[in-house]
């Protein structure tokens, strides 16, 4: 392909993604270019998907086919963010913003609404969107208002397989400035002056990198990207991989073409099969139109990505260890130095970013390196993605500038702790991050003010906890998957994350004495100097944040036997108010080991000895008379 036709794909497919990026006013009046009356956007993604957002347009597909539509557009896409809601449907030019769709739903929109003069079905809307004085854009709404979509811009936007499409929203142009009118070292001050941070974890600045691995000699360099997403509860880079493969691609290439490199691999977790599937395509479409390969838009530049599964090892997403799987051994780190820039995959100099961090590439390239950094904080330029999970009310995906406050995610983009609960702490960084408490709620979110309040970025998992929670029992959670994914090579993880997991298990089983929180301490100050990579230097983080910050509930546990969330079962004891019970018996019929005894109409009681703490009578019980104490 050379620069023409690609200038050409992007003039002809400009206006049919513009319908989805504008205002309904200027929508219609950009409709009537692409010969579609309305476009239907259905998210395509692995949440909506995993709640049949696929029988979805089947069902709309049949519905328009028999009332002999031809002029709407159907338009699988990556996720829109707001999973809570899926299956979403959106409908343009008008943007209406249909959520947790069924196929029923879907014949009803196609009957009501994509008919010739049809109007929007209110009661099958995003409420968010619907107000006293009319519908309004969902990007008015309190989730999307506060968000900046730079690394999810195409997300939830354009057709997910089709690279004409990815074309038009700006794929590729950067590529295109790149070779024809920059130089290898204009690449890279641009990257530098950006101050883009790795957004895998750990925030080195990713201009540094590439500095460092072009300034290597070698005839043989690599690029590689880090899509071995582990974390509990993160999936943003999962969802770039389905929503805008291409992106990925694109800066991969430019950053081969910045430091001298003609070989990229993308190691993605097999556990990621929609992922998986669009990379595959997006490469293939890439190597047709000649964005891959040989000789690339005429320019005499070569390049060339290669996929690479991983078998859901979590000590795969360091560095290290993710080159030596790609190597096809055992993943385990290396020492470092020598650092990967120096001597990285097969011994040659690479450069590993992950995902997020490629889907900045492109804006930073087009907008200008002090466009970028003009947005967040002087330390932390640009925006950062979270997957919000846990006890809030947007679960969902949400990109903010740096420094927005925690307060601003949770209460304002996150909807909230639902059923009027109290919000208790945030969990970010993943099994290497720790827990950030109520009292810092209004800390503006970057990577220095997260470790100064003994947290880290991590890859942007943002888990929230309620009142309900006990923090000894989330460090619990924590080690035993560290634990468990420990690869084993050096001793103060293996033996270190196994022996913090015996300590806690000990607290939460009531047979802990005050001495183990001291040995917890000394455990974990080792396991930081001393682990042979990140995995085992993080891991007792979680415990460390929550002593810091819930030191009293650790030592409830030790001293007063009590979990005061009544979490940890060995410490529950299931009572019956008998002020309250009316003997209905429903309790009684639904203990697994009959431990409650009681007549009929008559208050019942519970045999502590025997009583499994399964909590199935507290769940059956329509009087609320059990209590857990």
């Amino acid at each position: 392909m050379t620069i023409q036709e690609l200038d050409l794909i992007r003039q002809r497919k400009k206006a049919l993604v513009d319908v989805r990026r504008v205002v309904k006013e200027q929508g219609e009046k950009l409709a009537a270019e692409t010969g579609y009356r309305k476009q239907v956007l259905i998210c395509g993604g692995t949440g909506c998907t995993s709640s049949h957002s696929m029988k979805v347009i089947e069902q709309l597909e049949a519905s328009l086919a028999e009332l002999g539509i031809h002029d709407v557009l159907l338009v699988k896409t990556g996720c829109f963010g707001l999973c809570a809601l899926g299956p979403i449907m959106i409908v343009y030019p008008e943007g209406a913003f249909y959520a947790q769709m069924t196929p029923e739903h879907a014949k009803t929109v196609a009957e009501q609404h994509l008919v010739p003069g049809g109007s929007v079905v209110t009661e099958l809307l995003y409420q968010g969107t619907v107000t006293e004085n009319g519908i309004i854009p969902f990007a008015e709404t309190p989730f999307y208002k506060k968000q900046l979509r730079i690394a999810l811009r195409n997300c939830g936007v354009i057709a997910a397989e089709d690279i004409e499409e990815a074309i038009a929203a700006g794929d590729y142009a950067a590529l295109e400035k790149v070779l024809t009118t920059m130089t290898p070292d204009d690449v890279i001050n641009e990257m530098l002056a950006s101050g883009l941070r790795g957004r895998g974890g750990a925030g080195f600045p990713t201009g540094r990198k590439w500095s460092f691995a072009k300034a290597s000699q070698s005839e043989i360099k690599y690029v590689c990207c880090n899509a071995d997403e582990g974390d509990p509860g993160a999936f943003m880079d999962r969802s770039v991989l389905e929503g805008d493969p291409h992106c990925v691609l694109e800066a991969m290439t430019i950053a081969g073409y910045a430091i001298g490199a003609h070989q990229g691999y993308i190691y993605v977790r097999a556990e990621y099969p929609v992922a998986v599937e669009r990379l595959r395509i997006a490469l293939k479409q890439a190597h047709e139109y000649g964005l891959l390969g040989k000789d690339i838009l005429g320019c005499g530049f070569d390049f060339d990505i290669e996929i690479r599964l991983g078998a859901g090892a979590f000590v795969c997403g360091e560095e290290t260890a993710l080159m030596t799987s790609i190597e096809g051994h055992r993943g385990e780190p290396r020492p470092r130095p020598p650092f990967p820039a120096v001597k990285g995959l097969f011994g040659k100099p690479t450069i590993l970013n992950n995902v997020e961090t490629w889907a900045n590439v492109n804006p930073i390239i087009l907008n200008g390196a002090k466009w970028f950094s003009s947005i967040g904080t002087e330390t932390s330029s640009g925006t950062k993605v979270f997957a919000l999970g846990g006890k809030i009310t947007n679960v969902g995906l949400v990109e903010v500038p740096m420094g927005t406050t925690l307060r601003e995610i949770v209460e304002e983009i996150g909807g909230g702790i639902p059923n009027g609960k109290k919000f208790k702490a945030a969990q970010t960084g993943g099994p290497s991050g720790g827990c950030i408490p109520a009292s810092c709620i209004d800390t503006p979110i970057d990577y220095d003010n997260l470790i100064a309040i003994g947290s880290m970025m991590g890859s942007g998992g943002m888990i929230i906890l309620d009142e309900d929670t006990c923090m000894v029992d989330i460090s619990k959670f924590y080690l035993e998957f560290t634990a468990d994914e420990s690869c084993g090579k050096c001793t103060p993880c293996r033996i270190g994350t196994k022996r913090l997991l015996q300590l806690l298990t000990k607290i939460t089983e009531g047979k802990g004495e005050a001495e183990d929180v001291v040995k917890i301490e000394e455990l974990a100050e080792h396991m930081k100097q001393s682990s042979l990579c990140a995995l085992g230097q993080s891991a007792p983080n979680p415990i460390l944040s929550t002593l810091r910050y819930f030191r009293q509930e650790y030592f409830d546990h030790i001293e007063k036997k009590k979990c005061e969330a009544g979490v940890c079962k060995a410490l529950l004891n299931y009572t019956i108010d008998p002020a309250k019970c009316k003997g209905c018996t429903l309790c009684a019929r639904n203990c697994p080991v009959k431990a409650i005894s009681g007549t009929v109409k008559e208050p019942h009681s519970i045999d502590t000895a025997r009583c499994i703490k399964c909590g199935a009578c507290m769940e059956h019980c329509r009087f609320g008379a059990i209590e857990k104490k």
